[in-house]
């Protein structure tokens, strides 16, 4: 693989104690790129994420980010090289203000690629709630406000585990309008997502997983144009427009 890539992952494997569940996973992501990881559910796209973010350590292969080695690093140490991951549990500090959550994602000091007022104005909704403790936000807005908090750090990569998960339809569209958004402001994002309508409207390209391998490579365009890869490896048939 080219040495060219932002994030190269290199026949990497993962396990979970004596449970393999990645097993040789190679794929990159460039500069500027919104790349996504599809699968059935159990098949490692999750854990995909977990290893590059340092939540876990893998046990053979290589991952590079920006040239340097990431794979032995702690997750602090990886999060501080620009890597923002925003985890499918939604983690809010639920009896902070949704202002003191954002402030959080100050912590560092460095400049993130947007400030609070840039958040604010992207996301209005977080403004009219920013007094109130973020366990007052319904779902769809907890998940803005990680995705926010993200925001607010020296964002190089960002990594999304499934972030319309059990939304309503227009929580979704706004939900694809901020991902559209962060990919505009420049921002590569790895994406893990069930919902296949997501992807296809703001993805560049994709990978399938399935039982921790890659069974596909390809552009959505293309993905969208294979039944036969839907189906067999997403069980879709024609859900693709």
């Amino acid at each position: 693989m080219s040495a060219d890539h932002l994030l190269v992952l290199e026949d990497v494997y993962s396990s979970y104690g004596k449970s393999t569940v990645l097993r040789g996973v190679s794929l990159t992501v460039d500069e500027g790129e919104v790349v996504s990881l599809l699968g059935r559910n159990g098949a490692g796209k999750t854990t995909t994420l977990r290893t590059i973010a340092g939540v876990m350590t893998p046990d053979s292969g290589t991952i590079t980010f920006d040239g340097e080695d990431i794979a032995s690093l702690q997750d602090f140490e990886i999060s501080r090289r620009g890597i923002s991951y925003v985890a499918e549990e939604r983690a809010i500090f639920p009896d902070l203000t949704v202002e003191e959550n954002l402030k959080m994602g100050q912590a560092t000091g460095a400049e993130g690629i947007m400030s609070i007022p840039e958040v604010y104005d992207l996301l209005p909704r977080l403004e009219e709630r920013k007094s109130l403790p973020a366990s007052n936000l319904s779902g769809g807005e907890q998940q803005m406000l990680v995705i926010a908090r993200a925001l607010l750090n020296p964002t190089e990569l960002l990594l999304l585990d499934e972030p319309t998960e059990g939304l309503a339809p227009q929580i979704v569209e706004r939900i694809m309008e901020i991902i559209e958004h962060i990919s505009d402001l420049g921002v590569p994002i790895l994406l893990v997502e069930q919902n296949v309508q997501v992807p296809i409207r703001t993805a560049d390209r994709c990978y399938i997983l399935d039982k921790g391998e890659i069974v596909y490579e390809g552009t959505m365009d293309e993905l969208a144009a294979d039944e036969a890869v839907q189906q067999e490896h997403l069980g879709l048939g024609m859900a693709i427009e």
